[in-house]
């Protein structure tokens, strides 16, 4: 059952630029920055571990190689440990402040790397991408929280989107300033201290300007609070004192579908992140500068066709061509079945072919942007009380994928002695990933919905006659007042 949404009492504030935008820019840049955190290792380590630096007087550590994957995948280890206590911390005492601070101290320990990786060794680079993946767990949980707190409900996914699309243009950044900084005189250090100062900047920007939610808020207009308010489901308002119904989340088979699909998600999208690199290195003979540019070309294209993906998304809702469930699964299954043949057909082009190769690591890529209009934002859909805690369960989860796919590469090289300069590798590398990128997908397909779970909320005895009415109906009366214009949508 469904609460019902007021959709035509409160129009969109004159203003082209409202308080809550300001918000959105500021998720997706620290996004941006989280991302850039996260990847500019997977450059930076080729600097590191060479045995010629461009500037003799700038530290390198040949010796660290062999522990490559390890240094890649140690964020994860302290990624996966926080998210679920992280969403639950955040529901009860909202995200400003605890997102303000983890970026802040996660950003501190980005900068450290240099510093205690000489006087620590590579345990001292693990140590601080561990604190830095402790700290960003608060990311998604409360991105999720202050998206359905400050999204009207027709908005979700485009400003969602838009959002998490600071994911991929962060990549797309950092990677070649990564390689550019590296192959320079300024050495790779100047890496890890400018992407972390960056990081410390916002969180301290965020502290002043950003709320919890709009009425917290202490310049937006009531016009405003209105509009965002009389404009989204009405149970978002009860997520800080509605209990969360575990029992129910778990045995659920929506809940699992966004979870099997977030896991093949993630591992598909970090080993490419973590190996991409590699596979230019090794196997299409990249130098540095170019690998970097070139490696951040599939999230380039990643983050272009975002902006495309969300709005047909919403279109085909709008215009009923398909309901919000069916839409999900239309984008999910785009973002994982076409990467996932990229990479079957990339097993089959020669090395020497690089036009080739970078089309389809760009065609794998890119197109995965479309789950950001699938799985990664239905959390929202089924439940939009407990999104910030079904985030953070899935999220948690879903990273130990992460962390284990750059280790799939080191054990496949103990099980078949292919070395990373060998073609034969990368089959097993993106073949393993294709078919998990397939196996998730089709399981979403089967199982997810777009509909609001009966588990959402127990404050039914508080709830308006209108609620009554089937998901169905409610879901195609909101589109249907938003196709006739009842709400004006609009940036």
């Amino acid at each position: 059952m469904c609460a019902a949404v007021v959709i035509d009492s409160v129009k969109k504030p004159s203003s082209w630029l409202g308080v809550r935008h300001i918000q959105y820019v500021m998720l997706f840049v620290v996004v941006n920055i989280c991302y850039a955190v996260r990847s500019i290792l997977s450059i930076a380590i080729f600097a590191m571990t060479a045995e010629d630096p461009p500037d003799k007087s700038i530290p390198t550590y040949p010796e660290w190689l062999p522990y490559k994957n390890i240094m890649l995948s140690s964020f994860f280890w302290g990624y996966v440990c926080l998210q679920i206590f992280a969403g639950v911390l955040i529901k009860h005492y909202g995200p400003k402040w605890f997102l303000g601070g983890a970026i802040f101290i996660g950003c501190l320990f980005c900068c450290m790397i240099p510093v205690l990786g000489a006087w620590m060794g590579y345990g001292g680079v693990i140590l601080c991408r561990i604190v830095t993946g402790l700290t960003q767990g608060f990311l998604f949980p409360s991105i999720h929280c202050l998206l359905s707190s400050w999204t009207p409900l027709q908005d979700r996914a485009k400003f969602g989107t838009f959002v998490y699309a600071g994911g991929p243009l962060g990549n797309v950044i950092s990677m070649p300033i990564a390689g550019f900084i590296s192959n320079s005189h300024l050495g790779w250090p100047t890496v890890f201290y400018l992407f972390g100062a960056l990081g410390i900047a916002w969180s301290v920007v965020w502290c002043i300007i950003g709320s919890d939610s709009p009425s917290k808020h202490k310049s937006i207009s009531e016009e405003e609070v209105q509009y965002i308010e009389q404009n989204m489901d009405p149970r978002d308002k009860d997520e800080k004192v509605e209990p969360t119904p575990w029992k129910a989340i778990l045995t659920s088979l929506p809940v699992w579908a966004i979870l099997i699909s977030h896991c093949g998600q993630n591992f598909g999208f970090w080993t490419l992140l973590t190996e991409i690199p590699s596979y230019m290195n090794h196997i299409l003979n990249f130098d540095l500068k170019s690998n970097s540019t070139l490696s951040s070309l599939p999230y380039l294209t990643n983050w272009i066709l975002s902006l495309f993906m969300s709005p047909i998304a919403d279109f085909i809702i709008i215009k009923k061509y398909a309901n919000v469930g069916q839409s999900r699964k239309i984008f999910n299954t785009i973002g994982l079945w076409i990467p996932a043949l990229a990479l079957i057909s990339l097993t089959f082009v020669d090395r020497d072919n690089r036009v080739a190769a970078i089309i389809l690591l760009t065609i794998a890529v890119g197109f995965n942007s479309a789950v950001y209009s699938g799985y990664n934002v239905n959390h929202l859909d089924i439940s939009p009380v407990h999104a910030g805690t079904l985030m953070a369960l899935t999220n948690s989860v879903s990273n130990i994928f992460s962390l284990i796919s750059p280790l799939v590469v080191d054990a496949i090289i103990a099980v078949t002695g292919y070395q990373e300069t060998q073609k034969q590798l990368w089959t097993f590398v993106f073949c393993i990933a294709a078919g998990i990128y397939i196996l998730s997908g089709s399981f979403y397909d089967i199982f997810a919905s777009g509909e609001v779970q009966s588990w959402n909320t127990s404050r039914t005895s508080s709830v308006d006659p209108e609620s009554q009415k089937p998901e169905k109906q409610y879901e195609a009366e909101v589109f249907e007042d938003i196709q006739l214009g009842k709400v004006e949508n609009g940036i």
